[in-house]
């Protein structure tokens, strides 16, 4: 009767435990910031989508790159081995809700002498268990446990960051490379241009129709095409080799020649004509949609969740630990009686422990979770700033860099034009060396600005998808 009186106890404080709540439901807008309604820059929000944002430049070398660099960069994995970490430690954290139960079998043979009577052996068998478990009737170890889970939804998130941070790297070095290619081309048009100036002017000193310094000054300039043409080609190798430790192989020098080949057997072989422009469609949605969709931030509010529940379980040790345990075992000589229920002996005990005195340690716990509390809470605010503010500055530079490139198309197609009618005129002698070195070195400059500012619109749009938390 006793027994079953102590079962019911059990019974009726399991039910009690089940109705303690959790952690508070903090929400993600939970902020001592205003949410704007609108984006600064951009009046005609449209809604975003989950489509993936490396599709939206419809190239298929970069969507190649990009699903090698996932499957084989090794940052990624060691950021996909901490969400195990996590998983594990979770596992761990949350083994205090069940009961311990060991078993220890044994064995023990002992010989005893005793004078003038010989000697005698004994051989004992036994087995023992113990069991022992906190009955988390005020939800201690839950809330410790669901700080566990709110760290791996954290990492998982960060997971999602690492992975759209490589793709965005990989096609900000894809399209790196591409330009640089471009200005080799670029470089090595100059020094063919230079060369017929320098043919040119030698064939006119010849002749005795310009001085001698005219042709110093041709020779001058054609060297400087070629060590510009020299430092185009070694650009194209050094961002060749960063794509190649994105995509986590050796960054040999026979990488170039392999992406190369790449990007001439795709569809899109127009790849070394020009830089493509940006995706039109611009879903950008509402900031206040950032708060649950960008993978940093979702991160940051998990570990906000999680040192809330840790508080949580920090205070509840102020409260009386109940606690069951069970021992018992048998011990025979013969093996055969071990199963014999009538040689088992054991016990039950029930009790409680009601901290009285810790000389301050559980106190200190729970004002050093409080500190935690306040630290994560003003580190989430500030992750929540400072993305409003990626997004901001991406959209602005997006305005700023549009009227670049339309400024610098216009002024490569007047220089474009010019250069020919400088060569022209020089011929006529119309015009000295200078002006016509002069007008070269302008449209080389202005080609070199527009295709930097073409790729520093995909590299910002890039930023800018990054910055909104795209899919992948």
């Amino acid at each position: 009767m006793l027994c079953n009186n102590k079962w019911w106890l059990v019974l009726c404080l399991l039910v009690f435990s089940s109705g303690c709540n959790l952690t508070p439901e903090r929400q993600p807008t939970d902020l001592n910031i205003s949410i704007p309604h609108k984006w600064t820059h951009k009046d005609d929000s449209i809604e975003f989508t989950r489509e993936i944002w490396v599709e939206l430049f419809n190239d298929p070398v970069l969507s190649e790159l990009v699903d090698q660099a996932l499957t084989n960069n090794f940052d990624l994995k060691s950021v996909a081995a901490r969400v195990e970490i996590a998983i594990a430690q979770s596992r761990i954290d949350s083994s205090g809700l069940w009961p311990q139960f060991s078993f220890a079998p044994g064995y023990q043979q002992s010989q005893i002498k005793s004078a003038g009577f010989g000697s005698a052996q004994f051989s004992v068998f036994e087995t023992l268990f113990n069991l022992s478990w906190e009955v988390d009737v005020w939800g201690r170890i839950r809330a410790f446990r669901e700080a566990s889970i709110q760290e791996v939804h954290a990492v998982r998130a960060d997971l999602q960051a690492a992975r759209l941070s490589l793709a965005a790297r990989v096609a900000q070095s894809y399209f790196l490379l591409l330009e640089a290619k471009l200005q080799t081309q670029v470089a090595e048009q100059s020094v063919v241009d230079r060369g017929v100036i320098a043919s040119l002017v030698q064939a006119r000193f010849e002749r005795g129709l310009v001085r001698g310094l005219d042709v110093r000054l041709a020779f001058t300039d054609l060297a400087n095409a070629r060590s510009q043409l020299a430092q185009a080609k070694n650009q194209v190798q050094h961002f060749t080799r960063q794509l190649e430790i994105l995509l986590g192989r050796y960054p040999d020098s026979s990488a170039f020649s392999e992406i190369v080949n790449l990007i001439l057997e795709s569809p899109n072989t127009h790849a070394w004509q020009g830089l493509p422009d940006p995706p039109t469609i611009l879903p950008i949605g509402l900031p206040s949609e950032l708060l649950t969709r960008r993978p940093d931030l979702i991160a940051a509010f998990a570990r906000l969740r999680a040192v809330d529940a840790r508080l949580e379980s920090a205070e509840k040790l102020l409260l009386p630990r109940i606690t069951l345990t069970a021992a018992g075992g048998t011990r025979d000589s013969a093996l055969t009686d071990l199963i014999d229920p009538r040689t088992a002996v054991w016990n039950i005990f029930a009790g409680a422990i009601q901290p009285l005195f810790t000389g301050g340690r559980i106190r200190g716990g729970i004002h050093l979770a409080e500190a935690r509390v306040e630290e994560v809470y003003n580190r989430y605010q500030e992750i929540v700033l400072n993305a409003f503010r990626e997004v901001e500055q991406a959209l602005a530079t997006e305005e700023w860099l549009r009227e670049q490139e339309k400024m610098l198309r216009e002024a490569v197609h007047q220089i474009s034009a010019s250069r020919e009618l400088a060569l022209y005129s020089y011929r006529l002698g119309y015009i000295q060396i200078l002006t016509l070195l002069d007008s070269y070195r302008s449209a080389l400059n202005a080609q070199s600005a527009h295709l930097a500012v073409q790729r520093q619109l995909l590299n910002n749009r890039i930023n800018l998808y990054l910055a909104l938390g795209g899919s992948l």
